[in-house]
């Protein structure tokens, strides 16, 4: 590459700088620990960012994505008895 002369043209949707409200919670389920990363913005129409920071999986989650059947199992790749003390904790968050 030669520096600049030689910059890739981008064509950008959007580029957005935007404040953020993070959460950080760490728990003990009854079968494992969940290090979570929360966050809120304008941009998720009411819904949160949630990061499982130890298993590299994230969704963007509202009240009814957290009580359709399969969702959280499949978003963050677990089972169903994996996902029982996530969702019992986002419904309290959500509600």
């Amino acid at each position: 590459m030669e520096g600049v002369q030689n910059k890739m043209e981008r064509f950008f949707l959007y580029d957005d700088v935007e404040d953020t409200k993070t959460r950080f919670v760490s728990f003990a389920g009854k079968t494992q620990r969940f290090d979570l990363a929360i966050l809120q913005s304008s941009r998720f129409f009411g819904k949160v960012l949630v990061l499982d920071i130890q298993f590299n999986r994230f969704a963007i989650l509202g009240a009814d994505d957290i009580e359709e059947p399969g969702y959280l199992e499949h978003a963050y790749s677990r089972t169903e008895a994996e996902t029982e003390d996530l969702r019992e904790y986002l419904r309290e968050l959500l509600s």
